[in-house]
């Protein structure tokens, strides 16, 4: 079999599922990420037959697409902000928003020396692209999983990036203080946190290969209270914030003025929702 008769045939089987957009790009991605091929390749190598131990992996990585499992945790790879990042079961797979969330934070800079907390850094992509954004900045990123903290470590190590990690579970965090190892001066001039912000509500609507797959703990919340991590990570924000220091959401796109509605309540006078490329309202900044 010839590389565009495995593509045609493939992105046919795949659409069933994934639609013929999504279907072809995955398409795509499998054969530059399994045969190394650079994309302008594809074309150039369409009529070549795949050797069959290429073919065999290939058809591998398509049945465990067929049976929902994402790309990228079949690959171990999800792409960020121009980073190969590691990801697996124990981490969410990085998204555009959050892209957009982190050039947001990289358009409105920091002073050099700066400190910024990453709330729930998953596989670090946030607190990564952030210490690789901004020269000479400390930058701390927690997580309630030890083993998303293993992820997150590694791709630090990789991307040769400087974060310190720790294992916190933010709902039992007293104060942000005590995540800073500097006695003299405990504050933070930049909050990020993903938080998780599904309701239970909202299930339906997620497809099957991110609800049977992706960590349930950092998507989902109770319809009771959706805003559970909104609110104690706000409270704890303005308590360790510098003066006109800027506190980052993504969050619900069905509860924006919700959202906005806490952060006023907190005490956050400048707060500024933002929609994405969708056109979204996926992100929130609240200024101290």
């Amino acid at each position: 079999m010839n590389l565009e008769t495995f593509q045609r045939q493939t992105t046919e089987a795949l659409t069933a599922i994934y639609g013929r957009e999504e279907a072809s790009s995955l398409c795509k991605v499998m054969i530059t990420e399994v045969l190394g091929y650079k994309p302008f390749e594809m074309s150039l190598r369409r009529s070549e037959v795949l050797e069959s131990e290429d073919l065999l992996c290939l058809q591998q990585v398509v049945e465990r697409l067929l049976a929902h499992e994402p790309l990228q945790y079949i690959l171990g790879r999800a792409w960020f902000g121009g980073m190969h990042l590691q990801v697996n079961k124990h981490t969410l797979i990085p998204r555009q928003e959050t892209e957009e969330l982190v050039a947001w934070i990289t358009g409105d800079g920091v002073v050099p020396g700066a400190a910024i907390l990453d709330i729930g850094t998953g596989s670090g992509c946030i607190a990564i692209a952030l210490a690789k954004a901004f020269e000479k900045v400390n930058i701390d990123a927690v997580d309630v999983s030890t083993e998303a903290l293993k992820v997150a470590r590694e791709n630090a190590r990789e991307q040769g990036a400087e974060v310190r990690f720790l294992q916190k579970d933010i709902l039992e965090v007293a104060s942000l203080a005590d995540l800073r190892d500097r006695e003299d001066d405990p504050s933070y001039e930049v909050i990020v946190s993903n938080p998780p912000y599904v309701r239970n509500l909202e299930k339906e609507e997620i497809a099957p290969h991110v609800l049977d797959h992706e960590p349930g703990s950092a998507l989902f919340v109770s319809d009771d209270d959706p805003l559970i991590f909104y609110r104690k990570i706000a409270s704890l924000a303005y308590a360790n914030l510098l003066k006109g220091g800027r506190l980052y959401f993504e969050i619900n796109q069905y509860l924006g003025p919700e959202t906005e509605a806490l952060l006023r309540e907190t005490g956050f006078t400048e707060v500024e929702l933002r929609k994405d490329l969708l056109g979204n309202f996926r992100m929130i900044k609240a200024v101290k």
